[in-house]
């Protein structure tokens, strides 16, 4: 008996349905193309989130007419996830499709791997810890309805620790500066996307990636609503400290040339720096006379010269590892399977 087929990420397929039409849209739910609202979910180790977060996401979508589906993507969990989201899959194979990725690519690359699956004209984008509860999807829906083609949720209240506040912080800022689009909160998974948009995410070449930021340097009308978030009260936060820091380089790297505008400044400015100290010296060793007192000195700016240089130097690595990953070509995700009735 053959075993599944794997399937690699790519461009973007060619069997789409056709964009929705202005009076198709005010009547979701209607056309017979399929569903008309897709909610993707990465799943890594959520095995005692899941019943809860199908139930609410059925709860809330049963009651608004328009027709749906939820896309889980096994992003290679080493728990139980895979077999609920099965007899998830069983029990309702109206709504929920399950893909099961060879192994563990990332929550991007596992929503890229949702994004390729959809039928929907309207894609939406929810975690599974039940942070950002899924109640909220409807008033996303609602807002992208209204002409916009990017609807992201922005956490005013946020449940979670001071660290992680202060890290999202400094990804907005950062995001913000990458793509000269301002946004309150680009950590937020809970995000609304028009077909289009996601045709356009797909068939972009870069394999590392951050959606929100590839998603605003693609569409033209983006707007935030303000959303609710939730304590997590099962599980673990999968993003530590490192991984934070991994995602920053690579908001730095893969969405703007600034930090390489930052070095030739950078060095510019220690140029001066330089020369002006040493004039400076020349000056004072013919006003005092030779004298060997302010050697430690010398040793403490040299050094921090030297800081600022492997700084740059390893910066200039970032940029030199993401043309070497973007030249192998490798896929962003492997498809095992796609579990769907």
């Amino acid at each position: 008996m053959p075993g599944p087929q794997v399937t690699a990420g790519g461009p973007v397929r060619d069997d789409h349905p056709a964009p929705l039409s202005r009076n198709e849209r005010e009547a979701p739910g209607t056309t017979g193309q399929g569903p008309y609202l897709s909610v993707v979910v990465p799943v890594f180790n959520e095995q005692d989130n899941l019943g809860d977060l199908h139930r609410r996401v059925a709860e809330t979508l049963a009651p608004t007419g328009r027709t749906w589906e939820i896309v889980f993507v096994d992003d290679g969990s080493r728990d139980g996830s895979l077999r609920v989201l099965a007899e998830l899959q069983r029990k309702d194979p109206e709504h929920v499709r399950v893909v099961e990725l060879l192994r563990n690519f990332g929550q991007h690359p596992a929503v890229f791997a949702g994004f390729s699956v959809v039928r929907g004209q309207v894609v939406v984008t929810l975690d599974a810890d039940l942070q950002n509860p899924p109640e909220e999807i409807p008033r996303l829906v609602d807002a992208l309805e209204e002409g916009h083609d990017v609807v992201g949720g922005y956490r005013k209240e946020r449940e979670d620790s001071w660290f992680r506040r202060a890290a999202s912080r400094i990804v907005n800022y950062l995001t913000a500066r990458a793509t000269g689009i301002r946004m309150r909160d680009y950590g937020c998974m809970l995000r609304a996307y028009r077909r289009e948009v996601v045709d356009a995410m797909l068939g972009a070449a870069e394999i590392s990636t951050f959606i929100p930021a590839l998603a605003n340097s693609l569409a033209k009308d983006i707007v935030e609503i303000e959303v609710g978030h939730a304590p997590r009260l099962r599980g673990e936060s999968k993003y530590s400290f490192w991984r934070l820091i991994k995602l920053n380089f690579d908001l730095m790297t893969g969405f703007s040339t600034l930090p390489l505008q930052f070095i030739s400044w950078t060095g510019a400015l220690l140029a001066v720096a330089g020369f002006g100290f040493g004039i400076f010296l020349f000056v004072r060793r013919l006003i005092i006379g030779p004298e060997v007192e302010g050697v430690f000195t010398l040793f403490a700016i040299l050094f921090a010269f030297l800081g600022v240089q492997l700084f740059c130097l390893g910066l200039l690595g970032e940029y030199v590892g993401r043309i070497y990953s973007e030249v192998r070509r490798r896929p962003r995700y492997l498809i095992r399977r796609v579990i769907d009735g």
